[in-house]
């Protein structure tokens, strides 16, 4: 198959050979130039922006999550329905690989509460630091070669065609294996901006469309219209703590009457301008997402997780005298701020009047969506080539020696260290499948 031509291209102009072009300077690229440079293959690898792995260094900025510490069981599972795919890649690379491999350039990593893996100075840019220093002067193999500022703009006939940044030429490579890690497109300024979806969709490559993922949501608020402006002025930006969100095992059941919730968690999460977001909104946010996409959604919320529905009703039907609402729920339930906002956001004058109707909502409070947060907003992104359209290699079966690695490929995972963990075993199993087939 012949691929598209940039029409702008001469004929005669000078053409890069080389063994291998990885297209995509992140975790995913990366691992694979190590991969093949080790084994002695000269890597080119080609990046638009000025240097590589810049949003890596982003989620580093909170301390870097490296991986997780989970039972590999329950850490697979975590990848929902490419799972058994995804599955295929950590066993090649998953979460002790990645802790040696970042011991392996002199960062040690430790386990968190929460069972997140982080480095022990918290911080990507040491490690990339070390990283990009190895590639570039390894041991043994081949130092890596970095083309910075070169944006990938398709195909002349079998030769990959770049724009450097600045030039009014354009630089062809001829390769004898390319490998493409361009990522999804979530924050696009950091160069992941899913400009490579038509060019290979031309080709007839299955493309899931692109969707957020790990992504905060708008809500509709208590009469459709979000927010109050009093409630997004006062709140906007406040956390909810250690409270719990449970997303139904059905559409319009608040009580999980119809059976076991489908999500359930403690956490925390943050309010927005429009909406939320944050690490428990994250966790939920897949099915969510694809619950807007068949009709609206919501998400109920504890917010007194700690304390049992008999416990709430006795406190919210005691006496009060002469003191608020406010007052009481915050003296007998230690219920005030942006969680107490929430109740009176959301609940209505009658069921703030009703003490059965308000403990029920205190522990029941419904949270409507009205739509996700745009996908450049995203954490990460969901949808990608489908699968099944590569070998077990990893090679495109449409275009022989073409490959693809990381977020490009139809998967997704919650934050906790899965998203990275899956997109370096990915730039993992890409480089080993190259190095099977040059």
């Amino acid at each position: 198959m012949i691929f598209p031509s940039v029409s702008s291209v001469p004929d005669n102009a000078p053409v890069l050979e080389v063994d291998v072009a990885i297209v995509g300077g992140g975790p995913a690229g990366l691992m694979a130039a190590e991969v093949l440079s080790k084994a002695g293959v000269s890597v080119h690898l080609f990046d638009a922006m000025p240097s590589v792995g810049r949003k890596f260094l982003l989620a580093g900025k909170g301390g870097l999550n490296l991986t997780h510490a989970e039972a590999p069981d329950l850490f697979r599972s975590r990848y929902g329905a490419q799972q058994d795919a995804v599955g295929h890649w950590l066993d090649q690379m998953g979460a002790q690989a990645v802790r040696d491999w970042a011991q392996g350039l002199g960062v040690a990593t430790f386990v968190g509460t929460s069972g997140r893996v982080f480095p022990e100075e918290m911080k990507a840019a040491p490690l990339l630091r070390a990283w990009l220093h190895r590639l570039r002067h390894p041991v043994s193999g081949v130092p890596v070669q970095f083309h910075m500022r070169h944006r990938w703009q398709g195909w002349a006939g079998d030769c990959l065609v770049f724009q450097p940044t600045g030039h009014a030429g354009v630089t062809k490579v001829s390769a004898r294996a390319t490998l493409l890690a361009l990522g999804g497109a979530s924050w696009p300024r950091l160069g992941s901006d899913g400009a490579w979806v038509p060019l290979l969709a031309d080709q007839g490559v299955n493309i899931t469309p692109l969707q957020p993922a790990n992504c905060g949501f708008d809500v509709l608020g208590r009469d459709g219209q979000g927010w109050t402006e009093h409630f997004r002025q006062r709140y906007a930006g406040y956390p909810l703590k250690s409270v719990s969100l449970r997303v139904d095992a059905a559409a319009g059941v608040h009580d999980g009457a119809m059976g076991e919730p489908r999500f359930a968690r403690k956490g925390e999460f943050v309010i927005t301008d429009t909406g939320v977001e944050g690490s428990l909104i994250y966790a939920a946010s897949a099915m969510l997402r694809d619950d807007l996409t068949r009709g609206g959604t919501h998400f109920v919320l504890d917010l007194i997780s700690d304390k049992s529905i008999d416990q709430v009703r006795e406190a919210v039907r005691w006496p009060r005298g002469s003191r608020s609402l406010s007052s009481h729920l915050k003296s007998r339930l230690g219920l005030g701020g942006v969680k107490m906002g929430l109740v009176y956001e959301l609940c209505s004058a009658e069921t703030l009047a009703d003490p059965e109707a308000l403990a029920f909502s205190i522990k029941n409070l419904v949270v409507s969506l009205k739509n996700h947060r745009p996908v450049d907003e995203a954490i990460s992104t969901a949808g990608g080539i489908d699968l099944t359209e590569f070998n077990p290699g990893g090679m495109l079966i449409r275009r022989p020696g073409v490959y693809c690695a990381g977020e490009m490929l139809d998967w997704e995972a919650p934050t906790g260290g899965y998203l990275l963990t899956a997109c370096l075993a990915s730039g993992w199993h890409a480089g080993k499948g190259i190095l099977a087939n040059f």
